[in-house]
């Protein structure tokens, strides 16, 4: 399977997914299934992270594969029982980039507020987005590809963990057509440009340099990469333009194997798999995803 994808999640049964939907029903859904699998990641990160629900004080909460107003972040404060002054940090609409922004995001929060920890969520239903009639390459790629998950982690300014140094955000000028939802009356029809690998041979090198140098580091001092697994053309690229082996991007290639693509929740899928090998202390890794915008984010860490 040219796919490299072994395995995947989805939010309804396979017959499901043989009739057309409203939109009304596919995002009724989302809403439903969103929240439950929120809610379990987030106790799950909580539980891990030995914090309490009265010691969160933000919420940072990720997805792009549905509507809800109020965000189900609103919700989910509920029914974890967190504080009902705790700040809302909802975030849409960056697709596949969504995981590795919002970790930079909540790691800003947390530096900023002292002796309360930040809960970062990110959920995908990518396939309650399929569109049952539609049979452009785009459409047909994405059924293949895309698959449902929830991840959550927990931020805070203890000095314990993983440490997040510095990140960096890059927007591609007049690139709006590269990666994107397209509302239609079935719903959200996926946009995407077959030249992305093109697109990261063409400008991740500079990116990566570029970064190193706003965080002060070498370039060759990035000893780990947590990459979001795009898909397998996706990891190629990275690959072959960051002068990296495949084995660099181990954990990326399992979890797109396991998983398919999860959107958001994919980097975080492999942060976990990653730290869970027990990579030397005071390493510096590198997580990258790029997604709608067209946009590249990166981090740099340390554990």
């Amino acid at each position: 399977d040219h796919t490299q994808i072994g395995n995947r999640y989805l939010a309804q049964p396979p017959d499901w997914y043989g009739r057309p939907h409203s939109f009304t029903e596919t995002n009724a859904l989302y809403e439903k299934t969103a929240l439950e699998l929120s809610v379990s990641a987030a106790r799950q990160a909580l539980r891990r992270a030995a914090i309490l629900p009265d010691e969160i004080g933000m919420v940072v909460f990720v997805s792009t594969t549905g509507i809800a107003t109020p965000s189900l972040d609103a919700k989910l404060i509920q029914r974890l029982e967190l504080s009902n002054h705790t700040c809302r940090l909802p975030i849409w609409g960056l697709g596949c980039a969504g995981g590795v922004a919002g970790a930079a995001r909540a790691a800003e929060l947390a530096r900023s507020r002292p002796g309360q920890a930040v809960l970062l969520v990110a959920v995908e239903l990518c396939s309650l987005t399929f569109q049952h009639n539609d049979r452009s390459k785009a459409n047909l790629i994405a059924t293949s590809l895309f698959g449902d998950g929830a991840a959550a982690a927990v931020f805070n300014a203890t000095g314990v963990g993983p440490e997040i140094l510095g990140s960096y955000s890059t927007l591609f000028k007049d690139s709006e057509d590269v990666m994107g939802w397209d509302l239609v009356n079935t719903g959200l029809r996926v946009r995407f440009s077959r030249h992305i690998p093109t697109i990261i041979d063409r400008h991740l090198p500079d990116l990566r340099r570029q970064a190193c140098a706003a965080w002060g580091i070498d370039l060759d001092a990035l000893r780990h990469y947590v990459a979001h697994p795009g898909g397998a053309k996706v990891l190629a690229a990275y690959v072959a333009s960051l002068g990296l082996s495949a084995a660099d991007l181990k954990y990326a290639y399992e979890i797109l194997g396991c998983y398919g693509n999860m959107s958001s929740a994919s980097v975080l899928f492999v942060l976990e798999r990653f730290l869970a090998s027990q990579p030397p202390s005071d390493d510096y890794g590198l997580m990258l995803a790029l997604g709608p915008g067209f946009s590249a984010e990166q981090l740099l860490f340390r554990w």
